[in-house]
């Protein structure tokens, strides 16, 4: 694990040329990752900073680099890091006043990491679940979920129904909702009397992609914002459209201190014009929410 000492600061669109591999697989032009600066200018709001328990200073957050950008991505120094929650992330520590350390982990590993005080809280696209609400807390910050993509000769349309899967290789991310979805209904297959689809994981999307394109997976699991980018980015392949929408959050320890300190902050950039900001500048404005909340229940749609 490293600590990732640099966040995206500047304005413009940084230097040009060729940059490294962003984590769709394939090379990414520095232009290509938005660097737009739509956070600096934020100023501490005394009244959310105020719910903060007392003594807040500095906290520590956990954020997964190898997203497909929304997601956290390098720019092509291979230091820096940003992606929208990067941006919410310094967004909401400008609010409160707060400094924050960042620590890099995988994405399977910050969940478990919290209740044992190693972060204080993480950043990478948690979609909002009951079953992970029993043991983690979360202020909500977006709206996004859960989608399909496939090579473009696929003959598969659109999901609806998780028995279109059956008897295909179903690449996913390990330690996701994506993941938990999947195994949770692979009995579907069998009790149609089909063959079950096999759940392949990878801890990169870059491995992901790869496999899809090499024909090892048929199809990918993915977010919606993540599969539109990629989509959008790579030869061949097809976005299949939204299966269900998730609430995504911050996360914390279950019985945290912070959770209303973060709803107010987040709030503030909402009512400020910061929020819309950070959606435009990463295409995901379809992603907005009117209000955040504390561990909502999951939507079901």
């Amino acid at each position: 694990m490293t600590t990732a000492t640099l966040f995206l600061t500047a304005c413009g669109s940084g230097s040009g040329g060729s940059g490294g591999t962003d984590a769709s697989g394939v090379a990414a032009k520095s232009d290509e990752v938005p660097t737009t600066d739509v956070v600096s200018a934020e100023k501490k709001d005394d009244a959310a900073a105020g719910l903060l328990p007392a003594g807040t200073t500095h906290l520590t957050v956990a954020i997964s680099v190898g997203g497909t950008p929304p997601g956290t991505t390098y720019l092509s120094d291979g230091t820096t890091v940003t992606g929208q929650d990067v941006d919410f992330t310094k967004a909401v520590a400008k609010v409160l006043g707060i400094k924050l350390t960042v620590e890099q982990a995988s994405f399977e590993a910050i969940l478990p990491a919290l209740d044992s005080g190693k972060y204080d809280f993480g950043a990478s696209n948690f979609g909002v679940t009951d079953e992970r609400r029993k043991i983690i807390d979360f202020v909500t910050y977006i709206n996004d979920g859960q989608g399909f993509a496939v090579r473009k000769d696929s003959k598969l349309a659109k999901v609806t129904d998780l028995t279109q899967l059956c008897g295909l290789n179903v690449a996913t991310g390990a330690g996701t909702t994506f993941e938990a979805t999947l195994e949770k209904n692979k009995h579907l297959c069998t009790d149609a009397g089909k063959k079950a689809y096999q759940v392949q994981t990878y801890g990169e999307s870059s491995a992901i992609w790869s496999s899809v394109q090499q024909g090892r997976s048929d199809v990918v699991m993915s977010t919606i914002n993540g599969l539109r980018y990629a989509v959008a980015h790579q030869p061949g392949l097809k976005f299949l459209g939204e299966y269900h929408r998730l609430d995504v959050g911050f996360a914390f320890k279950k019985g945290t201190k912070l959770a209303p300190a973060f709803q107010a902050a987040v709030n503030r950039l909402i009512a400020d014009g910061t929020y819309d900001k950070i959606l435009k500048k990463w295409g995901t404005t379809g992603s907005a929410i009117k209000k955040s909340q504390i561990s909502p229940p999951e939507l079901k749609n």
